[in-house]
């Protein structure tokens, strides 16, 4: 919006002599992670109030964890903090009409509805269930038609495709065409040529057939890489300041790779695809960074406010989307490797209890309790029917998240290390 309403002045022969500070990126950046932190924990301490004198507190179901009871009452629907501090900078400093953006904001806003309808259904209604399952699964299968069919068809949407040409004395370089492209290309990890082709998938000589192959398996993966993030962030969110540290490492890192796609010298030196008008992207990271950092400042051991659905679905489906739009959606089992490590274990939790107890009539599990970080908080061998009769000494809450923190950020030097490595 400021981007905005400077460059209507200059138009109009209205110059502020700070005015060409905004037509860096670098020094937006800057702003919208300041005023997301200032945002997060200002607002944070007055929702927080807000909040306790209207008695909107978690329900906490009784799972024999240690320190579950003293939980219960505490302020949720925290998630609201994580939203505005988002959609705050990124309305005054980005350039809204980037289409990569707007995208950011309707995934923010359509997931904190989903999320916060959760919620309150919780809350206010007294039903632990929440929103029911296929209305989740409808609204994240809409936000992913809606973002794939929009990379589609929107002529913004394009890349510049890179080639490597060698020169005398096998020296090497990286050249872009000329012209803007609509493709249906992704990055691979660990692959020299590391452009993979959604529409070369499948050996077909037909241009129109290749198209409509390339287009379905584009939104579907959209669809997918949505429901994957969006559950796997929800199901992180079971322990103090797990969720929002680790969706952090994951922004800083989503911001680093959107800088370089949309950096014509750096990636070109990285050989990746060069993707105009990525760089606001940028900017809604760093919100994205200082929003959860911010609210690490209440949510952190021991919590004084839960996000709740209102921030888990917001914050994945805002990871999932970004991804897909600067085209490295193939590196979140890297860099998303804790959210899809709990996905993966409530999902093999389920489905294996469910398939025994179909064969020999007594279920059961793999995990002592799942999501996964609920099996390091039980002590050895208090879960029955469990695969995993080892003993695994019980980790306090604390612990487990900073230990799961560490994890996250070395799954996030390799996801950077992945930009060389091939």
């Amino acid at each position: 919006m400021i981007y905005h309403l400077f460059d209507f002045l200059t138009r109009q022969g209205i110059v502020f002599p700070f005015s060409r500070l905004f037509t860096y990126v670098s020094f937006r950046v800057g702003l919208a992670v300041i005023l997301a932190l200032l945002i997060s924990t200002i607002l944070g301490s007055k929702l927080i109030s807000y909040l306790q004198r209207k008695q909107i507190g978690e329900l906490v179901r009784d799972l024999g964890l240690e320190g579950e009871q003293a939980k219960k009452g505490t302020p949720t629907m925290g998630g609201i903090i994580i939203i505005l501090a988002i959609l705050i900078p990124t309305l005054l400093f980005a350039r809204l009409d980037n289409i990569y953006i707007i995208l950011m904001i309707v995934t923010t806003v359509l997931m904190g509805l989903l999320g916060f309808a959760d919620d309150y259904i919780k809350v206010f209604k007294k039903d632990k269930n929440g929103l029911k399952e296929h209305y989740k699964i409808f609204g994240q299968v809409f936000l992913g038609l809606i973002v794939g069919v929009t990379l589609y068809l929107s002529p913004s949407v394009v890349i510049k495709r890179n080639s490597e040409v060698i020169r005398e004395g096998n020296a090497r370089e990286i050249r872009f065409e000329t012209t803007d492209t609509k493709s249906f290309q992704t990055s691979v990890p660990f692959v020299k040529d590391n452009n993979l082709d959604y529409s070369e998938i499948l050996p077909i000589d037909d241009p129109a057939v290749k198209k409509i192959v390339g287009v379905t398996i584009f939104i579907m993966m959209t669809v997918f890489v949505v429901m994957l993030l969006s559950n796997g962030v929800n199901l992180t969110d079971g322990v103090d300041g797990l969720a929002s540290g680790s969706s952090a490492i994951v922004g800083v890192v989503l911001g680093v790779l959107a800088y370089v796609s949309s950096h014509h010298d750096m990636a070109g030196y990285l050989n990746t695809m060069f993707i105009p008008g990525a760089e606001e992207l940028v900017i809604f990271a760093s919100t994205l960074v200082g929003a959860t950092i911010g609210f690490l400042w209440y949510n952190s051991y021991p919590a004084q406010v839960f996000m709740g659905d209102t921030g888990s679905l917001a914050l994945g489906g805002i990871i999932g989307v970004f991804a897909i739009l600067i085209r490295k959606e193939l590196l979140l089992p890297i860099l998303c490797g804790i959210f899809i490590a709990e996905f993966t274990s409530s999902f093999i939790q389920r489905f294996y209890y469910k398939f025994t107890r179909m064969r020999t009539g007594t279920g059961v599990r793999v995990f002592k309790m799942a999501p996964l970080h609920h099996h390091f908080q039980l002590p050895g061998g208090t879960a029955a029917n469990s695969l995993l009769k080892k003993p695994v000494d019980k980790i306090p809450e604390a612990k487990l998240t900073m230990r799961f923190w560490l994890v996250g950020i070395i799954l996030a030097v390799l996801t950077i290390v992945t930009l060389k490595i091939r």
